[in-house]
């Protein structure tokens, strides 16, 4: 069996989003300012059915965890921004298209029951009503013996580092001042999580932390 990763961007002053997201700009004010590290690289790219990019260590980090990647589980916020019934959500088909770039079991955690939907590529989205450690224990099923990816937000990364599932958090710090927004650790303490020494990878437009998770 794999191990199960949570993986985010932050930013220097601790927050994975910035402030007022709206459905036109779901990482609120600056925050599409976190991922400037990746959008440019190669790996990247080509996952999203673009050409070009570089090839360098980020590159090969990037690589490295979507080949040993099985199953990828994630918040309703992130899969389509919304909230309430499906009915009522004008994004309810997620954010990715037809063919979204995961290429693995992707499961969502919501309140609201729905049908699984199977995309091409290779993805298939499975809507999980009953709680982080259900979803995770799917994602684990469904990752035929790779890791599990816990992708976010915030609230669902928190979630599984209380529930005691996570092996390692790879936070992705960007060289980005928010000034506020949704922080990633905010309301944690060690009683909820102790964090081992850092792996530090560092990188011209990231710093890569990847600490293993003491209670997992």
């Amino acid at each position: 069996m794999g191990k199960v990763y949570a993986e985010i961007s932050m930013s220097l002053d601790g927050f994975v989003a910035g402030p007022d997201p709206t459905l036109e700009h779901p990482l609120g004010e600056g925050g599409e300012e976190l991922h400037e590290w990746v959008y440019g690289l190669a790996t990247w790219r080509e996952r999203h059915g673009l050409e070009g990019g570089e090839e360098n260590a980020d590159s090969k980090l990037v690589a490295e965890r979507l080949a040993a990647t099985g199953a990828v589980v994630m918040g309703r916020r992130m899969f389509s921004g919304g909230q309430g019934p499906w009915e009522d959500d004008p994004n309810a088909d997620g954010w990715w298209g037809d063919e979204p770039p995961f290429r693995v079991p992707v499961f969502v955690l919501t309140h609201h029951a729905r049908e699984p939907q199977q995309k091409d590529g290779g993805t298939t989205f499975t809507f999980v009503t009953d709680g982080v450690g259900p979803a995770i224990e799917q994602a684990i099923a469904g990752a035929g013996g790779r890791d599990v990816q816990v992708a976010g937000g915030a609230m669902v990364i928190q979630q599984a580092l209380c529930a005691g599932v996570v092996h390692e958090l790879l936070i992705h710090v960007a060289p980005v001042l928010l000034g506020g927004g949704t922080a990633l650790l905010e309301g944690l303490t060690e009683a909820d999580v102790r964090l081992g020494p850092a792996q530090v990878t560092p990188s011209p437009r990231a710093v890569h932390l990847s600490y293993p998770i003491a209670s997992a």
